[in-house]
């Protein structure tokens, strides 16, 4: 039975192998494999590396694979200067709530909302806190509150729009280079967050769900300047993504290598990462294929310890007060924050967080217009980036 089994594998394999590359489409969208076919893959890169020195070298195939694909190493040079604008200072009970944006390159803006904590007398830790495809995308009351939450406990939080959603509308959010623009935009709110005089440019974290989620590990892998990343309800290793704002460019394939999301996000090792996950979505299998599998890499780092999983069999889809909860303490734990600045009865409550109107989170409006050298739109952007 085992020498049949062992047979099959071989034959898939094969075939995946000619079926896959003999194509010219490197992409790789959707649920692109099942989870048994996902789950066999796993198994035989798993043996293709032993040693700490195979494991980078396979990293390194991977973190190029993403830099490649995406053209991120075309992005142009861009200087220090972010010309920021910041609206509209909300104080609230622990937290202050600010509208904000800065430029990711000539004339292309960044926008979301900035906050802080109310008092800080010392150097904070900041978050990046990209949101998912949901309905009010960063004006939504779960990024609202857990953007509200990390403040209180005394981090500057930046909750940034996805291109093409809030306040982001230079451009259509289905643009080709979607998911190119998304992680320079990612880039440039960490250059932005640690070059702010209050920031601690060493407790650097990062949590995103669902398409926040993608942004999440993509961003890790690439810059070693984010310390603790929190990706929810993504990493999975048959499914890549459902929007080209995902994987609409060439990051987990190429004529050289292949990879998934779950390789992705083990290029966070040896940093520490908690992995949250549920029942009814694609990461319904994390605790029995993606956690073991990132395990193994974070146990040739003898980093077991930085490397968690909270799983919600029970739930589906989303980042509600459950799976923020394992978040807060997560972030505290290796950011050094205060966990014990929010209200805590049986679990954490978080009802002092006030829900403000979209309105009143907008950066731009009729009165505060966007800046006169922004970009227009999709074909703009793309002449003005220029593209190989």
């Amino acid at each position: 039975m085992k020498k049949i089994q062992n047979i099959l594998m071989i034959a898939f394999l094969v075939c995946f192998a000619i079926n896959g590359y003999a194509q010219d489409n490197m992409l790789c969208q959707d649920a692109y494999w099942t989870e048994d076919q996902a789950n066999i893959i796993m198994k035989k890169w798993a043996g293709e590396w032993k040693t700490k020195a195979d494991w980078e070298k396979r990293a390194d195939v991977i973190r190029q694979g993403i830099i490649k694909g995406m053209k991120f190493d075309q992005m142009p040079k861009v200087s220090n200067e972010f010309n920021t604008i910041i609206r509209n200072t909300h104080t609230m009970d622990g937290y202050i709530v600010e509208n904000i944006a800065i430029e990711s390159f000539p004339g292309f803006y960044i926008t979301g909302n900035l906050y802080r904590p109310l008092k800080a007398d010392k150097k904070c830790p900041a978050i990046l806190t990209p949101h998912g495809h949901w309905v009010d995308r960063r004006m939504s009351p779960d990024v609202q509150i857990r953007s509200a939450c990390f403040a209180r406990m005394g981090a500057v939080v930046f909750a940034y729009d996805m291109v093409g959603y809030g306040d982001s509308k230079q451009v259509n959010h289905k643009i080709p280079i979607a998911l190119l623009l998304q992680t320079f935009n990612s880039k440039r709110v960490l250059d932005y967050l640690v070059s702010r005089p209050d920031v601690d440019p060493e407790r650097i974290g990062i949590t995103g769900e669902s398409g926040g989620g993608t942004q999440t590990i993509m961003i890790t892998a690439i810059d070693s300047r984010i310390k603790v990343s929190v990706p929810v309800v993504m990493v999975s290793a048959y499914f890549f993504g459902g929007c080209i704002c995902e994987s609409g460019m060439p990051v987990h394939r190429s004529k050289n290598h292949q990879t998934n999301n779950v390789e992705i996000a083990a290029l966070c090792a040896p940093r520490p990462m908690l992995l949250i996950s549920d029942g009814g979505d694609w990461t319904k299998n994390t605790p029995r294929i993606e956690f073991p599998y990132i395990q193994k890499v974070y146990a040739l780092y003898d980093a077991e310890s930085k490397l968690d999983n909270a799983h919600f069999p029970g739930e589906r889809h989303g980042y509600e007060a459950t799976k923020r909860y394992p978040v807060y303490n997560f972030f505290d734990h290796y950011l050094g924050m205060d966990a014990g600045k929010l209200p805590y009865k049986n679990a954490f409550d978080e009802s002092f967080v006030t829900i403000l109107p979209k309105e009143d989170l907008m950066v731009f409006n009729d009165q505060n217009p966007i800046p006169a050298n922004a970009l227009k739109d999709d074909a703009a952007v793309i002449k003005y980036l220029n593209l190989k």
